[in-house]
């Protein structure tokens, strides 16, 4: 399918949120144009040409998706960060400075405004890379969020983002209704084996329903045009994602 690209700004609690839409072309949605909807989150970068290549890509399979700016308290509308030195630091920065608990609004903000859009068929899922694969794994404690896939999630094995006590992404896997769909780099300096098996063993002892990918890849290998880009592995795990979706929505 081709798609159409859009700009939605959200109001949150902690201010508003510039959403890009990225949705297949076609009929009027009054004709029965409906479509599920994924919440697709960034790396700390924000939406960079490689996420909306990335996101483009799931909304060419008939989704529709939206990409928010995860840190849009502390940047001015529009922030894209560069992939160098600078980018990373002021990205880390911004991770160390917003409490989890304002993602949970944030997704709260755009599932209210999904279900007033008419092209919304009733299913949302999410997915994300790096910080973005932890903030889809926190919007699957919503309980709207029928499947998350999650690509290399940062922190979940860590309390690196700041939370207040009992808020924890790992902490609330109770509240996880939905599907999971980890995704993990072998090579991966962020997330050490050590954290892998830790997040895993949560996951089972908590009974959720997910499965688990490991590949021999580093980190950020879902990155077009990083030295650490692993296509065929990237077009795998795409097909991976999309088969989650289709059959949870």
């Amino acid at each position: 399918m081709k798609v159409q690209s859009q700009i939605a700004d959200i109001n949150t609690p902690t201010g508003v949120m510039r959403t890009y839409i990225h949705r297949p072309v076609g009929g009027k949605p009054s004709a029965g144009d409906k479509f599920p909807t994924i919440l697709f989150y960034s790396e700390i970068f924000q939406q960079t040409g490689p996420i909306e290549s990335a996101a483009k890509i799931i909304a060419s399979h008939g989704y529709v998706v939206l990409v928010p700016e995860v840190f849009h308290e502390l940047n001015p509308i529009g922030t894209v960060l560069a992939y160098d030195d600078a980018g990373r630091d002021k990205g880390n920065a911004d991770k160390a400075a917003k409490d989890v608990q304002g993602y949970d609004t944030d997704n709260q903000a755009m599932i209210a405004y999904i279900k007033q859009q008419d092209w919304y068929d009733g299913n949302i899922g999410a997915m994300g890379f790096c910080i973005g694969g932890h903030l889809a794994f926190r919007a699957a404690l919503q309980p709207e969020i029928k499947s998350t896939a999650c690509f290399y999630a940062t922190d979940l094995h860590s309390m690196t983002i700041p939370n207040k006590p009992g808020q924890h992404s790992m902490e609330r896997l109770s509240d996880i209704t939905g599907e999971l769909l980890m995704i993990w780099g072998k090579q991966d300096n962020h997330i050490p084996t050590a954290g892998r098996t830790q997040v895993y063993n949560k996951l089972t002892e908590a009974n959720l329903t997910f499965t688990w990918h490991e590949f021999n890849a580093q980190h950020a290998f879902m990155r077009d045009g990083d030295e650490r880009y692993d296509a065929q592995t990237a077009m795998l795990c795409y097909q991976l994602a999309l088969n989650l979706f289709s059959r949870t929505m």
